[in-house]
């Protein structure tokens, strides 16, 4: 049975996995955005490996997953306001924002909204920095397809199926969009810690353009780099990552005041 979305809470369409606000005994959340045309699925498996104090809570936005009929956003302004309406609720704990890729400036301007304890961005250039690498949104689906398949995060055999890449061709689309026209927004510099993780192989981001982030905030400033491309969170290739969850729960620990977890 098809279920309209709009008439769900907006915590139950936002947040994956979420019922009640204050139905968790976290200690701690930490919210986490994704790569475009990215949902929850990539950041699934750290509900277990960041230990339970910490509520990983992974943000869907429109178009993809249990939202893949609803408009997708292409534009930053138009998305945080009804994106921060939908998080405040869950503020009640101390808390902390990660994004991969696109999600690593939609972090940013969710943190300039709602000082969090720490933000962690991930595989995208400091958002004053301009790109001089051709930009995928305007590609014909041939050559866009191609370009996303190079960047290594969707199987190929995906790639192939048709139909459900027309599902999702919006979505990615508007993503690519949303990420390539985004230009920083009016408001503060942060406050807080700022942690950047980048894979030594990635084609889209390279150090100096990653260093360029410790410029959006007077706290402290943490640069990591893992082995691995664009996708290395995940496994370019399916393998181990312990090493990110493990340098993720000791930043998480420094910025949450906690002690580590092994």
């Amino acid at each position: 049975m098809y279920t309209d979305m709009r008439l769900l809470p907006d915590s139950a369409r936002w947040l994956a996995g979420s019922a009640d606000p204050a139905g968790s005994d976290a200690a701690m959340r930490v919210f986490c955005f994704a790569h475009a045309g990215g949902g929850s699925a990539i950041f699934r498996p750290w509900r277990s490996l960041l230990g339970p104090g910490v509520e990983v809570c992974p943000v869907v936005l429109p178009g993809r997953e249990s939202r893949v009929r609803e408009l997708p956003y292409r534009r930053m302004e138009q998305l945080l306001d009804p994106l921060c309406q939908a998080i405040e609720p869950y503020l009640d704990r101390p808390f902390a924002f990660l994004g991969h890729s696109l999600g690593s400036i939609i972090a940013f301007e969710v943190a300039r909204r709602f000082p969090p304890a720490g933000l962690v961005v991930s595989g995208r250039r400091a958002p004053r920095l301009a790109t001089a690498r051709r930009l995928f949104s305007s590609l014909p689906d041939g050559e866009f397809l191609t370009a996303i398949g190079h960047l290594g995060g969707t199987p190929p055999e995906v790639l192939r199926e048709t139909q459900l890449i027309r599902m999702m061709m919006p979505a990615l689309r508007a993503d690519f969009e949303l990420n390539e026209a985004y230009a920083v927004l009016p408001g503060p510099r942060l406050g807080c810690p700022l942690i950047a993780y980048v894979g030594i192989e990635d084609p889209e981001v390279s150090r100096a353009e990653l260093l360029a982030w410790q410029e959006e905030t007077t706290g402290e400033f943490t640069m990591r780099v893992f082995r691995g491309g664009h996708f290395y969170l995940k496994g370019d290739r399916g393998d181990d990552r312990s090493d990110v969850t493990s340098a993720l729960r000791q930043d998480l620990a420094r910025v949450f005041g906690f002690g580590a977890q092994p």
